[in-house]
């Protein structure tokens, strides 16, 4: 490769931010070259996975960087360590990480390579801003600057309000007891990641199995309880735990394959302000589990949630196969038509909602996805029509 051709194909990689960076020991019984390994990486990893999870695939749309292989030959025996970075989610990195452990062989040579860790670029990102800046504001009290100490007060004042601390052992924020609503996530890291937020009144569950009264007597007590879990399975299987045992009124979900404790400030804003009636929630999952086993679910009455009937209100007047854009400050748009509607919901800053007139079709679902628009409005479900894992969806269909 050309050092021309080089510098072409590393532009088309400098949109993607790296995400984590997997780190990998190698142990060859032989001697081999470093792109003996890579060769080997790339070629029996190949078919695999799939076409998605493809790695030459993923290099050349830059979801996965450059693989480094570092490496000292010792007495006729090589060693060394393989580091790949990846822009993909922490799922799909995992089981790009797990794949290189099929490897037994390079070239002629027996061979071991073991996952150590998949770091969090952004953490580590994270913390060096955080080092920087303490640097930056020690340098500003040396310097003398008049507004230097009510620079380092205002910081100071902010961590020492937004402490953890515990209620009956569990971790939560100070204000889980004096609050009319409480936010039950499932793990203290949670409670740790939303409180650095200016969420005072979550506590946490300590996952499933073991509710404690304590719990279920605060949670009772509240006017309004939330329930945030991860994009899940086991994000799901708590829910069903805590549904069964104390008061849910919204279901607060992550997104798919995330969690809680790693979402940054937007997502878990967004989370919470599209949160969901615990009791339709429920029924979902119901049906979803019933479909799952080849059983008709049982047909329950469910009130709708609130957050439906407000957008349900603005299909009123609304011609048939016209949809608005709703924001986060009440606002809706002009009614705009489906060929529209993309181009439209791109440019929508502080969009929350899609309200359609109309079947909805995939189409609609893909659109907000793209536009992280979180819901879907529609009179009924169009032909071929599926439920989308990361975007909520109503139909006035479903409560008629």
């Amino acid at each position: 490769m050309t050092k021309k051709h080089y510098q072409k194909n590393n532009k088309k990689g400098q949109g993607k931010a790296m995400k984590y960076m997997i780190k990998a020991t190698l142990k060859v019984d032989g001697s081999v070259q470093r792109k003996d390994i890579i060769g080997a990486i790339m070629g029996q990893t190949e078919g695999l996975l799939g076409d998605e999870l493809e790695l030459r695939k993923l290099q050349r749309t830059a979801r996965v960087g450059h693989v480094d292989v570092e490496i000292e030959s010792i007495k006729g025996k090589v060693s060394g360590i393989i580091t790949i970075p990846s822009s993909m989610d922490n799922v799909e990195t995992a089981i790009i990480a797990s794949s290189l452990e099929t490897i037994d062989r390079i070239g002629p040579c027996k061979s071991i390579i073991v996952v150590d860790q998949i770091q969090d670029i952004r953490v580590t990102k994270r913390n060096d801003v955080v080092e920087r800046a303490k640097s930056l504001l020690l340098e500003m009290v040396s310097s003398g600057e008049s507004a230097s100490k009510t620079v380092i007060e205002e910081v100071r004042s902010v961590l020492t309000t937004q402490q953890v601390t515990a209620f009956h052992g569990l971790t939560c924020g100070p204000n889980v007891e004096t609050s009319d609503s409480l936010i039950i996530v499932e793990g203290r890291n949670d409670v740790k990641n939303v409180i650095n937020f200016g969420i005072k009144n979550a506590i946490s569950a300590d996952g499933a199995g073991n509710i404690k009264q304590e719990l279920i007597d605060l949670a009772n007590a509240k006017e309004n309880v939330t329930v945030a879990i991860d994009g899940d399975r086991g994000g799901e299987m708590l829910f069903r735990e805590l549904f069964g045992q104390l008061k849910v009124n919204f279901v607060a979900q992550a997104p798919v394959g995330q969690e809680w404790e790693l979402l940054p400030q937007k997502t878990v804003t967004k989370c919470l302000q599209s949160k969901v009636d615990a009791s339709l929630f429920n029924k979902k999952l119901l049906k979803k589990e019933a479909e799952d086993d080849g059983v008709e679910p049982e047909e329950a009455e469910v009130e709708t949630p609130a957050r439906a009937t407000e957008l349900f209100a603005h299909l009123e007047g609304l011609a048939a196969n016209k949809a608005v854009i709703v924001y986060v400050d009440g606002n809706v748009s002009d009614p705009i038509g489906p060929s529209k509607l993309a181009g439209a919901a791109e440019e929508a800053d502080g969009a929350v909602a899609i309200v359609f007139n109309g079947p909805l079709s995939e189409r609609q679902l893909e659109i907000a996805s793209d536009a992280a628009i979180e819901t879907v409005v529609g009179k009924s479900a169009g032909k071929g029509f599926k439920v989308s894992d990361d975007v909520e969806t109503f139909l006035v269909a479903d409560f008629e």
